[in-house]
């Protein structure tokens, strides 16, 4: 019998394999600002124009982020970075040139399409330092204490076991490694939308909140976490993301209206409850 954490990550994957596919966002509106023109989303995540020239089209197009975990961090030439959760391969790419040919970045990603579109992301870029892997970020296939950063870009919201998750990033860094996270938090989230399948793939049910989420980090052995920005979603962000999702639930078409303004009327009332925050953290000399 499937398990629901299994289920999860089912439902994971397929929205985000069918996703990729098809070039538009799962987190909806909310998550990734307005998606068209394509390559919008990640602008509005905090990539500069300048960055985003210097990619391939498929990586901004197929960016699903919440925030830029590279800004104002202090990747350095030579050192390695691991990507949880790595996509279509922005983050990847821009991690690449910062730890130049002596460098090495990795990125872990469950959904087939994802790393294919990495692979051919990094391969039309040039850049021969990104190693693509197929896992869970819950069961990282990386080595114990062999990377310098660990960067995710609304990732760990989707996973159904965060303390796993939290735990193997501990285990990877080398000790004094640091973190660069942006993911999607929540407050006082009600029971129906936790059970939501859908709204979990769209960055939503999975969301815990940031005192949780730091907590869960410092369980680990992460010291020094600190929230360090923040992007609070306003209610037209929170009510686009109700449309979309009814947009996909497959509802009779009698029934796609009032679901839509149901759906978008109880939304909105978390307006200020749910935003993109950036944590930072480092791995001290014992865990």
């Amino acid at each position: 019998m499937t398990s629901a954490t299994e289920r999860v990550r089912e439902r994971v994957r397929e929205s985000y394999g069918a996703a990729v596919t098809g070039g538009e966002s799962c987190c909806g509106d909310s998550c990734c600002g307005d998606v068209t023109p394509k390559g919008v989303a990640a602008k509005v995540a905090g990539y500069s124009a300048a960055e985003l020239a210097a990619l391939p089209e498929s990586a901004v197009v197929n960016s699903f982020g919440c925030g830029n975990p590279l800004a104002f961090s202090g990747v350095e030439p030579g050192q390695v970075v691991l990507d949880l959760g790595s996509g279509a391969g922005i983050d990847l790419l821009l991690a690449a040139e910062r730890v130049g040919p002596e460098g090495r970045v990795i990125g872990v990603d469950m959904t087939d399409e994802m790393i294919d579109k990495a692979r051919q992301a990094a391969s039309s870029a040039g850049l021969a330092n990104i190693d693509v892997r197929k896992g869970l970020i819950e069961d990282l296939p990386v080595d114990s204490g062999s990377v310098d950063w660990v960067i995710s870009n609304c990732v760990i919201n989707l996973s159904p076991e965060k303390d796993r998750v939290f735990a193997e990033i501990a285990r990877v860094l080398k000790p004094g490694g640091r973190i660069s996270i942006s993911d999607i938090v929540i407050e006082r989230m009600p029971w129906w939308i936790r059970r939501s399948g859908r709204l979990h793939s769209a960055c939503v049910a999975g969301a815990i909140s940031e005192a949780d989420y730091v907590a869960g980090l410092e369980r680990a052995g992460l010291a020094q976490v600190e929230v360090t920005e923040r992007l609070v979603y306003e209610a037209n962000q929170l009510a686009s993301l109700a449309e979309s999702e009814v947009a996909t639930a497959n509802l009779p078409s009698w029934l796609r209206r009032p679901a839509t303004r149901l759906l978008a009327a109880a939304t909105r009332r978390f307006a200020g409850r749910v935003w993109s925050a950036k944590f930072t953290g480092l791995r001290g000399a014992l865990i």
